[in-house]
């Protein structure tokens, strides 16, 4: 597409009927600033504006990692950006739910974080053998409440859920299969031809009749995105104290943070 922007950040590529977003940052995991989210929204805006294309594919470069959250390096206290929390995080995380088109997420290395409520956001989701999922919110001094946790529990049960945020555990592609997290775990080197074997399916399929069952799924979890909202505001101001400033300042000089001592 020759209006296309150029990106810094990310990649965007139109394959067949599918828009590939690739967060291209390998180094850090793929883990996003601002200005990752930024571009992540843009290149979902011209997939939706594309008739052409008839499903979007969500993934990170590299065979490390899908995303990992939020770059802590571009994170003291809050995010370097717009937003509730200096971040646009909101508009992208609705922007997945609306996009009139499937959103694929191609899981090849780690979802952690940020990165493991993209994946859960996302309508399918196909995974490497050897991805790993988890949440590490309260290891940072950090949440993703709404989308994060409501959702993820209507994907994996309740106990599960909670599990994974309060425990801060990893696990297998295979695990995150048989939790419901997952749709199919195929072999890493077999990974893209399984992501195009779908995106050449709903190539054939109504886009209308997609966009409709898609609205439809939505319908029924859509006052999720009032508790997200609500908690990204409970989250700026949880960012602005010293306990979420620890779990920055103890990750970045690689200890263990010092919550004990903001116990009430």
């Amino acid at each position: 597409m020759s209006d296309t922007p150029l990106f810094e950040d990310i990649l965007y590529e139109v394959r067949g009927r599918a828009a590939w977003v690739i967060i291209n940052r390998p180094k850090l995991y793929n883990a996003f600033r601002a200005q990752t989210i930024e571009e992540l929204i843009s290149a979902f805006k011209l997939a939706a504006d594309d008739r052409g294309v008839s499903s979007v594919v969500l993934t990170g470069a590299g065979d490390k990692a899908f995303c990992t959250g939020g770059d802590q390096s571009a994170h003291e206290g809050q995010y370097d950006g717009r937003g509730i929390v200096g971040l646009p995080i909101e508009e992208f995380q609705s922007i997945i739910r609306d996009i009139p088109k499937v959103v694929i997420a191609r899981v090849n290395g780690f979802a952690i974080g940020g990165g493991n409520v993209f994946a859960t956001l996302c309508d399918l989701t196909i995974a490497s053998d050897n991805a790993k999922f988890g949440q590490v919110g309260p290891k940072v001094g950090s949440v993703d409440g709404g989308w994060g946790t409501a959702l993820l529990a209507r994907h994996i049960g309740d106990k599960r859920a909670r599990e994974m945020w309060f425990l801060n555990d990893q696990y297998t592609a295979q695990e995150a299969y048989e939790m419901g997290l997952v749709n199919k775990v195929v072999p890493a080197a077999e990974l893209d031809d399984a992501v195009n074997a779908w995106t050449d399916t709903l190539a054939l399929r109504s886009p209308t009749a997609l966009a409709l069952a898609k609205r439809s799924f939505n319908a029924d979890s859509e006052n999720i995105r009032g508790i997200s909202l609500m908690a990204l505001n409970a989250v700026k101001l949880f960012y602005d104290t010293e306990e979420s400033k620890e779990g920055v300042r103890a990750f970045t000089e690689r200890r263990t943070p010092d919550f004990p001592s903001f116990v009430k």
